[in-house]
């Protein structure tokens, strides 16, 4: 909806190619906060995800920095523009991945009669705006992108030189027919993480081989649903007592589950894909350009796994919410200057990527133009955040029906807003410091906390013209409560004091 325009300031002849770092981004796909062995509190046990093998992943924070509060968009699509443009999804205006009909504005033709009428999104990368590959090729870089995009049009179109195409999530869901209920025993390439991380080694090579400073995207399409690791890997997990215990409680066996409920599955992907993400750092190491090398690892959105027996979940909702659950995110990073085995505790989001690369590359953030994000590089080399840094305000726009309601959210320093189109009479206020389940909402208690962030959430939203939704004047409520996710709506929507908590946030109920 908004161009980004780049100042003709860093379009320059730039220096040698050897003082240019390389920048990898490996983007796991549906990967909750607690998804992998790296608590991302160290303080809350249930911040990781115990069983799982992920030697790489613990390598990569051991040598680099953790982010406690990493956050990306509610859901995959939009989390991917944030990171292509540096703008939050209310801005740019991709807020969801839905076809329109047609539609301008308003989502008219679907959910009638429900209690406000949604919105549309956009439907591609605005033309004009400009996309990393765009800014760093002033700057000498050469770009690709492997794996999952997911946001229509053409990656060649934004400047990647190696890409894969206008691919969605069908690739990388490579079982079908029999195998929708068991993984097949000759499976080699599950979820494809096998051959995006050999064409990604390749574009390695050859830009090594060129003395050509890069930014690879490696997106996998692990960890999203359609579950699938190699049958060994599935194997070894089948036999761990917590996997056995599932089958259990569930009344099935190894034999008989289904592989969309198999959590030996989940977990063997997970560590398949450790595995991948350690042939690219093997790599790295082996052609010696590990020094001068910045990898960034992170997901999409958050996710909820909810499948090991006294696993009690550590955030609230899952994908399509932007309740915590389904927008923060697990993210380490490695390379040049970036202390060993270092934790920020400062918020970070997914549109900080396009001007910490381009700052990384050479360029000046200041130069960009109509970009929410800020350039973590001086964070990510020792420099301590400023106040006005840690209670920066971060947005987050999801204007539809689906699962979800239509609703919106501010994160302040440890405040966090939340805004219900259907509810506005419902004030939101949580302490995230205090309470990072959202469990207490504390609006009533601290009513000016509360009106300053609603007021500056309403404002922003109408600064880069993001679409809101509207009452519905058909509102039908026997039609909207005969709708088969009514309920979780009801339960995950707003609420006053303390909400009750879901099955899988209690401990004792899990024992």
């Amino acid at each position: 909806m908004v161009c980004l325009v780049l100042s003709l300031a860093f379009i320059v002849k730039s220096p040698a190619a050897d003082s240019k770092p390389n920048i990898i981004l490996l983007y796991i796909d549906d990967w909750a906060w607690n998804g992998s062995p790296v608590p991302m509190d160290d303080g809350m046990e249930n911040s990781r995800m115990p069983v799982l093998r992920m030697p790489n992943v613990e390598r990569l924070a051991r040598e680099g920095m953790k982010f406690r509060n990493a956050y990306g968009s509610p859901q995959c699509s939009p989390a991917r523009v944030c990171v292509q443009t540096g703008q939050s999804s209310p801005r740019s205006g991709f807020t969801v991945f839905m076809n329109d009909k047609g539609q301008d504005y308003f989502d008219a033709q679907s959910f009638k009669g429900f209690p406000v009428v949604g919105c549309v999104s956009d439907m591609t990368i605005d033309p004009g705006t400009a996309t990393i590959p765009e800014v760093l090729k002033p700057l000498g870089y050469v770009s690709a992108h492997i794996g999952k995009w997911h946001m229509r049009g053409d990656p060649g179109g934004e400047g990647y030189v190696v890409h894969d195409g206008d691919t969605s999530n069908t690739p990388g869901n490579t079982v079908s027919g029999a195998g929708k209920q068991r993984l097949p025993d000759d499976l080699t390439d599950p979820k494809l993480m096998f051959s995006v991380t050999e064409k990604a080694i390749g574009f390695i090579e050859d830009q090594v081989k060129a003395g050509t400073p890069f930014y690879l995207q490696i997106s996998h399409y692990a960890m999203h649903e359609g579950r699938e690791c190699l049958p060994a890997t599935r194997e070894k997990y089948t036999r761990h007592p917590a996997v056995q215990a599932y089958y259990k409680k569930k009344g099935v066996t190894a034999d008989t589950v289904k592989r969309k409920d198999d959590p030996a599955i989940w977990l063997g992907m997970g560590e398949d894909l450790d595995g991948r993400i350690g042939a690219v750092l093997d790599r790295i190491r082996d052609l010696g350009i590990e020094d001068n090398t910045y990898v960034v690892l992170a997901a999409d959105n958050g996710y909820r796994h909810s499948f090991l027996p006294g696993l009690t979940q550590p955030l609230h909702a899952t994908k399509w919410w932007v309740w915590d659950g389904g927008i923060r995110v697990p993210m380490i990073a490695r390379g040049p200057g970036i202390m060993p085995g270092s934790m920020f505790p400062g918020n970070v989001v997914n549109y900080d990527f396009l001007p910490t690369f381009f700052e990384w590359a050479g360029g000046k953030p200041g130069d960009l133009e109509d970009v929410d994000g800020i350039s973590l590089a001086g964070f990510l080399a020792g420099e301590k955040p400023s106040a006005g840094f840690l209670n920066r305000r971060l947005y987050f726009h999801y204007p539809h029906y689906r699962t979800t309601v239509p609703h919106s959210a501010v994160v302040s320093g440890s405040h966090k807003v939340l805004h219900f189109y259907e509810r506005p009479d419902f004030p939101m206020l949580f302490d995230l410091s205090e309470d990072p389940g959202e469990v207490y909402n504390i609006a009533l208690k601290r009513p000016a906390i509360h009106q300053q962030l609603h007021d500056d959430l309403m404002a922003y939203l109408g600064e880069v013209d993001a679409r809101l939704p509207k009452l519905n004047p058909e509102h039908d409520p026997a039609a909207y409560r005969k709708d088969p996710d009514y309920e979780k709506r009801s339960r995950w929507g707003p609420f006053t004091g303390r909400r009750a908590l879901d099955a899988d946030e209690k401990k004792e109920d899990l024992e």
